[in-house]
């Protein structure tokens, strides 16, 4: 009980200081910005190592962070490995190949009424697919290596970002192109000049959200068919050994690899897109 209590007035005391800071006069300098995620972060840590050993929680359960710490910095050789075969061979690979195909095919659908009719469906179609209907049809096709790791991210990120790149090419104003129409600019010179920088937002939303889908879909995959290394592997082979201690240090490298991923694309976007309002101060 007395752990329960300390927990409970540490989380307010820590909700309370982030309350103030993001209320503050200096909320909108980047100091402070960077100090209330760490700050949650922090708390959230502290109070899953007080629960933990203060409840006397087995770690076959939940380790305590300082025991992923330790599993993390004695595994980092395994860790790294690992990391190369989903993150760099398997889900940049797959999103790279699915990028590119879906703002193609959004293109040719943009330009074909008749794509449009049926082009669309198929692509929902592929997005109602279940990932774990298709990784272990494309580990029979593609192997066990990272090939099969990539098709799959391939359909998990191409329905989304094919979407958001028909909606944006879309998102043009009318007398905007009735006047690339009166300069008589032809359909690719008003495509690369007018509705591919007006899509840009869209074509972002799509390819931030494929970031998450394109992590999760390799590890997925790694599940029904992988070489002996992999974070889907390592994972499904650590629980089964009890080793939970490595599952978490395993997430905690998938976390910070999606995160990065994210806000390298995001960065991107600030760079490409900013003219639009969204990023003006």
């Amino acid at each position: 009980m007395s752990a329960l209590i300390l927990a409970l007035v540490f989380w307010l005391a820590a909700w309370g200081a982030n309350v103030w800071l993001s209320n503050s006069r200096w909320s909108d300098s980047w100091p402070v910005r960077l100090a209330v995620p760490v700050i949650f972060g922090v708390t959230v840590l502290v109070l899953w190592e007080g629960l933990v050993l203060g409840l006397g929680v087995s770690p076959v359960v939940l380790p305590p962070p300082s025991m992923v710490a330790e599993t993390f910095a004695a595994s980092t050789e395994t860790l790294w490995i690992d990391f190369v075969q989903t993150v760099v061979k398997g889900a940049l690979r797959g999103f790279a190949i699915g990028a590119v195909a879906a703002i193609v095919c959004a293109i040719l659908i943009d330009r074909s009424s008749f794509l449009t009719r049926g082009l669309l469906p198929i692509g929902n179609f592929f997005a109602a697919l279940p990932i774990v209907g298709v990784a272990p049809i494309m580990v029979n096709w593609f192997g066990f290596d990272w090939q099969s790791k990539a098709a799959v991210v391939v359909v998990m990120v191409f329905f989304p970002i094919l979407v958001n790149t028909v909606q944006g090419l879309r998102a043009s104003d009318a007398l905007q192109r009735d006047l690339m129409r009166t300069y008589a600019a032809s359909y690719w010179q008003t495509l690369l000049k007018l509705r591919l920088p007006a899509a840009m937002p869209f074509i972002f939303n799509g390819l931030k959200i494929a970031t998450t889908l394109a992590l999760i879909g390799a590890i997925v995959a790694e599940y029904f068919g992988s070489p002996t290394h992999g974070m889907g592997f390592r994972i499904s082979t650590s629980v089964g050994r009890l080793s939970i201690d490595l599952v978490w240090a395993e997430i905690a490298v998938a976390a910070a690899a999606g995160t990065v991923f994210y806000g390298i694309v995001a960065l991107i976007e600030r760079r490409v897109t900013f003219w639009h309002p969204s990023h003006r101060k």
